[in-house]
């Protein structure tokens, strides 16, 4: 056999492989498509989830199923999808707690970086601190002022890995580490524990707007370097005297380890049509969040990034020690 004959066998099944694959790829999805949240429902995540599930299912022609998997600071959920078949038909809608800050504190089945494949960002996330009603207080300092009296025990409500750690790097920032730190499965819930007055305060990823606007909620400061376009007459931590206190999280999807390159350029290519339009960019700045999106290489710099700082922040704090005393 020829060498020129040889070459044109190899083409032809080289061309005979790829057709299945191109196939394949041209027909996803071809069946619903399960959107995991590892948070309870009501919560942030889970609001972004919902908005974005139903422009996402409209693009792809198929429905986007939103499934809240909430516990252990969002490693179940997490976790279930790093486990899951890598075909484009399990997707994960995860913050940076989850994904980056739950592994450094707890044991979690998962790795940051390698079990996922990053699709894109989603948007930008920041915080706020809110109070009851009921707590005298009207502003950080009066709250600090409140906390150190010691009259009685003030509560912090944290729903997620995040929030906890920023609790507790708050309850430093003041000097008061006897403020009681309770425990709840999400954000949501965590944001309703305050609304019905079983704890005092918490630091709350801008999901609360509606009771802030209706009274049932009072902000004190927003967790930025400066103030929101949401709250413009909220100060800053750094404003209110509290420095040190800025942080954001983000809002992204990712599909597990392994899921073929085609499905995520496919998916990345729909969500920056879904961020770039101006009823996402309306809907998600009423509650304070950014729309953004990303390519698939710069939303896995920023999960080793994020990974990075948040593990050098608890050893630095001497957290899991405390938590543990």
């Amino acid at each position: 056999m020829s060498q020129r004959s040889r070459r044109r066998i190899l083409a032809l099944a080289a061309a005979l492989c790829l057709t299945p694959a191109l196939a394949w790829a041209d027909a996803y999805p071809s069946r619903p498509i399960r959107l995991v949240v590892p948070y309870a429902p009501g919560g942030a995540t889970d609001m972004v989830a919902r908005l974005f599930s139903q422009k996402l299912g409209e693009a792809l022609k198929q429905p986007v199923v939103v499934e809240n998997r909430p516990g252990a600071n969002g490693i179940i959920g997490t976790d279930q999808v790093a486990r899951a078949a890598p075909d484009g038909y399990t997707l994960l809608l995860n913050t940076a707690g989850a994904q980056t800050l739950s592994p450094v504190l707890y044991k979690a089945g998962y790795d940051p970086v390698k079990s996922f494949a990053p699709i894109s960002l989603i948007s930008a996330i920041g915080f706020v601190m809110v109070v009851h009603p009921s707590v005298p207080a009207k502003t950080v300092q009066e709250f600090v002022a409140l906390a150190r009296a010691g009259s009685r025990p003030l509560s912090l409500s944290t729903g997620s890995s995040m929030i906890e750690l920023i609790g507790e790097t708050f309850k430093t920032a003041i000097g008061a580490p006897k403020m009681v730190s309770a425990p709840y499965k999400g954000t949501g819930p965590q944001l309703q524990a305050v609304v019905a007055g079983e704890v005092d305060m918490t630091i709350d990823p801008f999901n609360g707007m509606q009771m802030i606007r209706a009274g049932k909620l009072r902000p004190l400061a927003v967790l930025a370097s400066k103030r929101s376009p949401a709250l413009p007459d909220v100060p800053t931590m750094q404003e209110a005297g509290i420095p040190g206190m800025s942080f954001n999280s983000w809002a992204g999807l990712l599909a597990p380890a392994g899921t073929p390159r085609e499905i995520i350029v496919r998916l990345n290519q729909e969500v920056s049509r879904i961020v770039a339009s101006p009823e996402i960019k309306e809907r998600l700045a009423a509650i304070d969040y950014e729309a953004v999106g990303s390519t698939p290489e710069q939303f896995a710099a920023i999960i080793a990034d994020d990974s990075a700082r948040w593990a050098k922040l608890v050893k630095d704090t001497h957290y899991k020690e405390r938590m543990a005393q």
